[in-house]
């Protein structure tokens, strides 16, 4: 039987009382769950296997079971990705969750498609990715930020990179100067000249992604997956 996750905003305890209505919802409408019945339950910080001791529409009454390992990416990225059409902004935040994002920061360029953003939705995604790939924790969502502000939103010790053609490969940095590691992702049209110039002037150095030119979600996870998994890693 498949053992479902669910992430809760709570301290883990030995004895749980939930009555959150979308989870409990999702436990007695949807997913039809009874009495007995394991689930794992995370929070950020650690997660537990528990099981459901007694179960209705307005709470559940959980007892622990057991611990279970907490699965933590190895390395904290912040992806700095240009907004793009709703379907492909949802396609980033899912897939970055999958591959180790620690915090997702959308970008307002010269050349944005698209300026809406639904943080509650965003918020959504990255928990029901989280809940599906195992990650005890969730990414984190800064507001969407102007690009030329992009240093103030990060913190102090993150290295900033931009995707763009490069003699450098992203496989040459050096990880071990720091596991805090920032990556910006252009919009379909590119980089303006003028923003070139705003990289120049504030030292943010090209890495390459690849021999050829990628799609914006493309480059978004192929940056990440590449950042994450390197050889370089510890």
């Amino acid at each position: 039987m498949k053992l479902h996750r669910f992430y809760i905003d709570t301290e883990l305890s030995s004895c749980l009382v939930i009555k959150d209505k979308a989870v409990l919802h999702q436990w007695t409408r949807v997913l039809r769950f009874d009495a007995g019945r394991e689930v794992e339950l995370f929070n950020g910080e650690s997660s537990a296997i528990y099981e459901i001791k007694r179960l209705s529409k307005s709470e559940a009454k959980l007892d622990v079971i057991k611990p279970t390992k907490a699965m933590k990416p190895k390395r904290e990225i912040y992806l700095c990705f240009s907004l793009l059409k709703k379907d492909k902004n949802e396609w980033v935040l899912q897939k970055g969750t999958e591959l180790g994002v620690s915090y997702f920061v959308p970008i307002i360029s010269s050349r944005t498609e698209k300026t809406g953003w639904n943080d509650e939705r965003a918020e959504k995604i990255v928990v029901e990715a989280a809940e599906q790939c195992g990650r005890t924790d969730v990414p984190g969502i800064i507001s969407p930020t102007q690009l030329k502000l992009i240093r103030e939103s990060l913190p102090s010790d993150v290295n900033l990179y931009v995707a763009e053609q490069s003699t450098t490969q992203i496989s040459d940095i050096n990880y071990h100067i720091s596991q805090h590691i920032a990556v910006l992702i252009g919009p379909e049209g590119g980089w303006t000249d003028d923003e070139k110039v705003y990289f120049d002037e504030n030292d943010i150095k090209a890495v390459s992604l690849s021999d050829f030119t990628l799609r914006a979600e493309t480059a978004a996870i192929t940056a990440v997956a590449l950042l994450q998994y390197d050889d370089g890693a510890e």
